[in-house]
């Protein structure tokens, strides 16, 4: 495990796909990352690269051949490597191989970020195309916080607060996990959304284009809570597993496969398209108070 700090925060990340583990406040003794129980959801907060979600009949075709590729990709599963690493800050690098190339067939660095400004922790992908070809991929986030965050309190204590108010429909999932053509609606001129446990029996709540920039896990029971911002990400997921004491605010670079996707790499909704010798950065960045 590696650490960074500063006066108000530690936060803890895993060599194992750069993945954030622990974001603890000094000052208000508070763990804001869910536990990660197995009997749950043993991840915490797994980075989502090459691809979004998952692929029609788990593969995707690319030149002319076929692949297969698992739900939200294969970066979740390696071993990063650190670097640059101070006090306030650690870089991760991953660096495509024989392995990557035989499932994703392009040459990539992509580097992850960690970095403390205050009570935020700023998170940057970086995308590298050190190939000579044009490079597809996509990229989120998917971190799990804990809810209830202070005990005497309930997970239905808490809800979502948007940056914004929002008329937004969520697109549902089918048993696949394929993002069905029609929205359903949640959302009409409101900016908060109580949670519930049942709230997310159906699956992830998927949100494309909001006009919030921020979502807040917050209750009018405790003045602590966070704020995850995203301006740089047009899809959204929010998810908890069925029952668990977490809410996973998701901004992604992509999407899973709809419905009735053609299974082409190239034309895959929120694929990116990179070239050679370019690079691709976002970030996102989560306050806890």
């Amino acid at each position: 495990m590696f650490q960074i700090s500063n006066h108000q925060l530690t936060v803890t990340i895993s060599a194992q796909g750069a993945e954030l583990q622990s974001i603890y406040h000094k000052t208000n003794a508070l763990e804001y990352m869910w536990s990660g129980d197995p009997a749950f959801w043993g991840k915490k907060s797994p980075v989502l690269f090459p691809i979004v979600g998952g692929l029609k009949n788990n593969q995707y075709r690319y030149q002319g051949n076929s692949y297969a590729l698992s739900r939200h990709g294969f970066a979740r599963e390696r071993e990063f490597k650190p670097s640059h690493q101070t006090e306030q800050s650690i870089r991760f690098n991953l660096v495509s191989d024989e392995k990557t190339k035989s499932i994703y067939p392009f040459d990539f660095i992509f580097s992850i970020e960690y970095s403390l400004r205050g009570n935020e922790l700023f998170v940057k992908y970086i995308v590298e195309n050190v190939g000579n070809t044009n490079m597809f991929f996509s990229v989120g986030a998917h971190p799990a916080f804990k809810v209830p965050l202070i005990d005497g309190t309930s997970f239905e204590d808490y809800h979502l607060l948007f940056g914004k108010h929002e008329t937004a429909g969520i697109y549902p999932l089918s048993t696949e996990g394929l993002v069905e053509k029609n929205s359903e609606p949640l959302l009409v001129n409101a900016n908060i959304l109580p949670l519930t446990k049942s709230l997310f029996y159906k699956d992830a709540l998927v949100f494309k284009h909001l006009q919030s920039e921020s979502i807040a896990i917050v209750s009018n029971k405790s003045a602590h809570g966070l704020k995850l911002h995203y301006s740089e990400f047009p899809y959204m997921g929010i998810w908890a597993a069925k029952n668990a004491d977490f809410v996973c605010i998701e901004p992604w670079c992509g999407i899973a496969d709809s419905v009735d996707a053609t299974g082409d790499l190239s034309k895959k909704e929120g694929i990116h398209e990179l070239m050679p010798n370019a690079l691709f950065e976002r970030v996102w960045s989560v306050e806890v108070f």
